[in-house]
């Protein structure tokens, strides 16, 4: 449900929503079109020996994070009010690791803004319950440590995020729960497809693709994330507003004005700057003054080698009621019988 600020904002955003661009939607046709036809581009290139393989792999990475960013908007409900058709245009696995059904299905349920950063609630929360971080042996703490820092997210965050899906898949597989499998399954079948395509027609090596393609995607999308929320007793002032330069903004589809997106998610990517622009400092106030001025360039500044915060959340009541066992505890505790919950296993976010 959108939140606006006051009833002015809500007719200058009404008027953002009226005009050409959010009617026809044809700067996300655009879009998508860019996407997949500098992807198809480039892979004709190296095929056709216009661009080495070294080359390529920049524009590779490039398009590749811009199509998760891409696929974020379309699970909001663009460019189309199909959700079928939306689901159709952000299918293809272009970045391997995550199934769009999936992501969509943990990132609208991340939008309960009341429980965002709580372990167990929030797919997406980048923090653990106290009971599980004192469970943990040293080296598991030491990966968490290394993922709230700017170098050690990037470094360390696609393998964790991508085991973490995977570990979580083959958990509700292996306890019964077939909720996903056709999903999962379709989504082999697509990866299966595209990196055949790849290696034998375009000359790009399967294993190059998801080593120096994929896993830079990946670690260049965990930028946007690091410090996108906070532990924060207003559920507002756990989200941020990062002012960050056009070519960033341009990579994640405006999603640094993240409080922004929270309060009006149905609003589409390029309407968000000027949404902000209206109300700049009562964004400002409302996010608690979460505000990074200096784009993700401060966020590498301030936190290239320092935590941004800590790993275990400081609320007392996420630390007890949350704390049920996430799939590495279950791998790590082999005598666990009964688990209640095992899609809670499917949502651990990237």
């Amino acid at each position: 449900m959108a939140e606006y600020i006051d009833a002015e904002h809500a007719r200058d955003v009404a008027a953002l929503q009226a005009g050409l661009a959010a009617r026809t939607e044809w700067p996300t046709w655009l879009l998508i079109a860019a996407v997949y036809g500098g992807w198809a581009c480039t892979v004709w290139a190296v095929h056709r020996h216009a661009l080495s393989l070294a080359s390529a792999t920049p524009l590779f990475v490039l398009l590749c994070t811009w199509h998760m960013s891409m696929q974020h908007e379309l699970l909001h409900g663009h460019p189309t009010r199909l959700a079928w058709l939306n689901k159709l245009l952000g299918y293809p696995p272009l970045a391997i690791w995550f199934p769009y059904t999936l992501y969509r299905d943990t990132h609208l349920e991340h939008h309960r803004d009341e429980a965002l950063t709580l372990p167990g609630l929030d797919p997406e929360s980048n923090y653990v319950p106290a009971g599980r971080w004192q469970r943990w042996p040293a080296w598991r703490r030491a990966l968490w440590q290394a993922r709230k820092r700017f170098v050690g997210r990037m470094l360390v965050g696609p393998p964790m995020s991508a085991a973490a899906v995977l570990g979580a898949a083959w958990s509700a597989l292996r306890t019964g729960n077939r909720r996903y499998a056709p999903m999962w399954i379709a989504h082999g079948a697509s990866v299966v497809a595209l990196l055949y395509v790849l290696d034998v027609w375009a000359g790009v090596p399967w294993w190059y693709y998801l080593l120096a393609v994929t896993w830079p995607a990946l670690a260049i999308a965990a930028i946007r994330s690091l410090y996108e929320h906070r532990a924060a007793p207003e559920p507002k002032a756990r989200i941020v507003i990062n002012e960050a330069g056009f070519l960033m903004r341009l990579l994640f589809l405006n999603n640094n004005y993240h409080l922004v997106h929270h309060d009006l998610p149905a609003l589409p990517w390029y309407c968000l700057p000027r949404a902000w622009r209206l109300r700049r400092e009562a964004y400002a106030h409302k996010s608690g003054h979460f505000v990074i001025r200096g784009g993700y360039g401060e966020l590498l500044r301030r936190f290239a080698w320092r935590a941004t915060d800590a790993v275990v959340h400081p609320f007392e009541a996420a630390n007890g009621v949350y704390d049920a066992p996430d799939i590495q505890d279950i791998q790590d505790i082999q005598d666990i019988e009964d688990i209640q919950d095992v899609e809670q296993e499917s949502r651990i976010a990237a």
